[in-house]
């Protein structure tokens, strides 16, 4: 797929001092969503707010279907959709207008149809004569959505979206995402929620004190990084392992029924055959055997945990 969104050594210093983006490097292409996972303070929101063009970077360039977020914002700027992480909306106006009104500052003729079919996907048709004062957090967080999608970006960008929402706002905003990527929009996403990055994402990023300490298909990064474990439940428990098994580094739990073995994914040999084979020549019986994988919040702990360490 081709890029429509590149980012070349994208810097934000601060007068303070404070680097805030270290010479990010990121192409993103037509169609996919893309996680941006870090702490707080990572850099995630202000790199979303220089490639939206609503910070002035130090150095470095973005462009979006190629054109520059400088030199070219209104060009740029007209093919993005932003939903912040803070509410930002006016108190008296209604739900519908307030979407209408959003369309018109890009310069966009009015189009009903749209309009009524977001606020539908969103849940919010019942609402659509509502004073935005009258309305519940959730809510308001599905008219900044609504806002954000109205003039038909092409690249949309969703900065923590359904931090402090409810269940059922998040199950709507989900599936509103996978509709929008299946007719071509561009996701970027900020979350805490891992879990959804995983479900969702095509790649995802780590950022970790302005740095991108990775960009991974999100599949090839759970091969690469992760690690599967063998849990082994014993017939009968035993209160020390054997020091005939003591190469396979095996974790014995507290009541002494069942052995964790860890391998690493990549590797030819897993060790697997010749631990089974040693686990029978110790006199261990074994009741069951299933193997678990290390999940994506796992490798993001590790890989935040590694770099503070450097």
């Amino acid at each position: 797929m081709p890029t429509i969104v590149s980012i070349k050594n994208l810097c934000k210093t601060y007068s303070s001092g404070h680097q805030a983006l270290k010479s990010i490097n990121l192409d993103i292409e037509e169609g996919e969503i893309i996680a941006l996972l870090g702490p707080n303070g990572a850099g995630k929101t202000t790199l979303i707010s220089a490639i939206c063009g609503i910070i002035k970077t130090t150095s470095g360039s973005v462009t979006v279907n190629g054109y520059d977020t400088v030199k070219q914002y209104r060009k740029s700027r007209g093919l993005i959709g932003l939903v912040p992480q803070e509410l930002t909306l006016g108190a008296f106006e209604k739900v519908q207008s307030t979407l209408a009104f959003s369309r018109g500052l890009f310069g966009k003729k009015p189009n009903p149809e749209h309009i009524e079919q977001l606020l539908k996907d969103l849940s919010l048709w019942d609402k659509r004569d509502s004073v935005l004062m009258m309305l519940s957090g959730g809510m308001k967080r599905r008219v900044l959505i609504g806002k954000a999608l109205a003039h038909e970006p092409r690249v949309l960008f969703l900065d923590e979206p359904t931090a402090g929402v409810d269940v059922e706002l998040r199950k709507d905003m989900w599936k509103l995402v996978s509709k929008l990527r299946d007719s071509g929009v561009t996701i970027i996403l900020t979350t805490h929620y891992i879990e959804e990055a995983e479900e969702i994402a095509d790649r995802v990023g780590v950022i970790n004190n302005g740095e991108l300490l990775l960009v991974e298909d999100k599949t090839d990064l759970m091969n690469k990084l992760g690690s599967k474990q063998l849990n082994i439940e014993l017939r009968a428990p035993v209160t020390e392992i054997p020091q005939s098994l003591s190469d396979y580094n095996l974790e014995l739990s507290e009541n002494g029924t069942h052995l964790t073995y860890t391998y690493d994914v990549k590797s030819n040999r897993t060790g697997i055959t010749s631990l089974l084979q040693a686990l029978n020549n110790a006199g261990l019986q074994l009741k069951d055997l299933h193997t678990s994988q290390s999940s994506l919040e796992e490798i993001f702990v590790n890989l935040v945990n590694n770099d503070q360490a450097q």
